[in-house]
């Protein structure tokens, strides 16, 4: 600190008028004043205004806290992508308590596992998620408060609850104030991560982190008043990669959808001049392979902002040619979603589309709102070269990675070790700065000495024209250590083709001792957020 620093410091101290804490609450409220009477919120035939939004939330606020919640409780919520889910991100910690948004593909222990070890005191559930949250709650061993969600368009199910949500929010009061939390560090939601071993960790974020993700959203997306956001990816996935609080920010328009279909997906496209959207890779699989007769063709430009591992160029092309502006973005559960993206360049236009796809599938550069991301040797813990080849791990420091994991102090330790969040991904810094993740660390195939990246082989087959999805594992093997060896799920139309040839197509487009040694065709496990389940396969191969 220079010398007289201090004299900037005498009677110069924090208050209400200079300091506010930071919280994405904060958007509601501007929203509701600058555009009360624009449409917020469509679901099927229902739509609200920010004003009629904004007032729903104040009374499912007031509501539960008729009902003693508080300060530091936990609300869960079972819901695809409708209004009260995305109520409940404002609505909940708008009176202090902490938002869990459940993913409703988990089987029943797991929820019971969540419910329990973050101790939720009331559960807002979809009917037609009804069986396995009843299941669930049978082995608790304590009350909780239940809330059932009759959505119209919600196929089957029981009210399992004590009311309905509409009933509920009833009684509560349309001006109950939005209250603002004392301390930015106070939690604001409970995220649980999909482990593929183990119990589920319990991820905690904070207001400031989901004000400033948020916030990052809003300028990698451009997002504005006339943006219009098809909810293609879950709201429950790091609350919808804080969308569900960006999109407000802007004054946009949320279209609410349940299920991921492309035969729904087109058409909205067209009927809400939709603008926006977000989805792992497999929901741009969904599109680029849909059926001609379901995809409709609309006059706007829609961005796409992708995550998880990075979508293969084919898949890229695939977008572009539909009339899709496809980002790639990476982050964790821990890092509020995404942290990285690839930031487009003007140079990049005039590059053929194939040579420019390589380019944006990328993970790119930091958002804006992300203080320090980096390549280290974990060992070392020094920045590898940036040469686009030297293997690390990818590290990131910022306001915008979790508290810690919920009750579980050696985990929090392990990924802060050193002063960095551990991603667990393993990565390379190209020339230009830009990140490019070559695999998570148990993913990586150490062949002969060689490490060989599954996701470079999986990019390969991908741009075979047979190809639908694919995986690439390790296989033991007694000489080498290990071998690639791809699963695939090959097109409906792909016709005759035999795992040689893929095998053949690999040694043609890269350097050969990369290519799989074994090629297994058929579906591929998938875990309940859509990912690949390589564990699976893994034992699958070893067999």
């Amino acid at each position: 600190m220079p010398q007289n620093q201090g004299i900037f410091d005498v009677g110069l101290a924090q208050n209400p008028a200079n300091f506010q804490a930071l919280t994405p609450l904060s958007f509601l409220g501007w929203a509701e004043e600058v555009y009360g009477a624009s449409i917020a919120v469509v679901h099927g035939d229902t739509q609200f205004t920010y004003a009629q939004f904004a007032a729903r939330c104040r009374r499912l606020a007031s509501a539960l806290t008729g009902r003693g919640i508080g300060q530091g409780d936990t609300v869960s919520i079972m819901s695809p992508n409708t209004p009260p889910m995305l109520e409940a991100h404002y609505g909940v910690p708008m009176i202090g308590a902490v938002l869990n948004s459940l993913n409703y593909r988990l089987d029943a222990p797991t929820i019971a596992f969540i419910l329990d070890h973050g101790e939720s005191k009331a559960i807002i559930t979809d009917r037609e998620f009804s069986p396995v949250i009843q299941e669930a709650l049978t082995t608790l061993d304590r009350d909780i408060i239940v809330i059932d969600i009759d959505d119209p368009l919600a196929k089957g199910g029981e009210l399992i609850g004590e009311k309905d949500y509409e009933a509920f929010l009833e009684e509560g009061d349309p001006t109950h104030p939005i209250n603002m939390p004392e301390d930015e560090w106070q939690a604001i939601c409970l995220n649980y991560t999909s482990g593929t071993t183990g119990s589920p960790k319990g991820v905690v974020y904070h207001h400031r982190g989901a004000f400033l993700n948020a916030m990052g959203g809003v300028a990698v997306s451009a997002l504005n008043n006339r943006s219009v956001y098809l909810w293609t990816l879950p709201m429950f996935h790091c609350n919808g990669w804080c969308y569900t609080w960006a999109v407000t920010a802007a004054g946009g328009k949320h279209v609410c959808l349940r299920d991921v279909d492309p035969a729904l997906i087109f058409p909205m496209i067209e009927m809400h001049g939709v603008t926006h959207l977000c989805g792992a890779p497999i929901v741009l699989n969904l599109l680029v392979n849909a059926p001609n007769d379901v995809k409709v063709e609309f006059s706007q430009k829609v961005d796409v902002v992708t995550g998880g591992a990075a979508p293969p160029s084919a898949i890229i092309v695939g977008m572009e040619r539909m009339g899709f502006r496809v980002t790639h973005a990476y982050g964790l559960t821990e890092t509020y979603g995404p942290s990285t993206y690839c930031a487009w360049q003007k140079t990049w236009e005039a590059l053929p589309l194939e040579e420019r796809a390589t380019m944006m599938a990328r993970q790119g550069v930091r958002y804006p709102t992300l203080t320090e991301q980096t390549v280290m040797n974990p060992d070392t813990m020094e920045p590898v070269p940036t040469d686009g080849e030297t293997i690390g791990e990818v590290m990131i420091r910022s306001n915008t990675a979790m508290k810690g994991y919920l009750k579980n102090g050696e985990a929090t330790e392990a990924a802060f070790e050193g002063g960095w969040f551990h991603t667990g991904d393993l990565g390379v810094m190209h020339p230009d700065n830009y990140i490019e993740v070559k695999d998570r660390s148990k993913d990586i195939i150490i062949s002969g000495g060689e490490n060989i990246s599954s996701l470079e082989i999986e990019e390969t087959l991908y741009k075979h024209p047979a190809v639908m999805e694919a995986a690439v594992v390790a296989k033991p093997h007694e000489k080498w250590g290990e071998t690639p060896a791809a699963f695939v799920n090959l097109k409906a139309e792909a016709g005759d083709v035999a795992p040689a040839d893929l095998i053949q197509f690999c040694k043609d487009n890269m350097a050969s001792f990369k290519a799989p040694t074994e090629v297994v065709f058929g579906e591929l496990p998938k875990t309940s957020t859509g990912k690949i389940q390589k564990f699976v396969l893994r034992d699958r191969i070893k067999e």
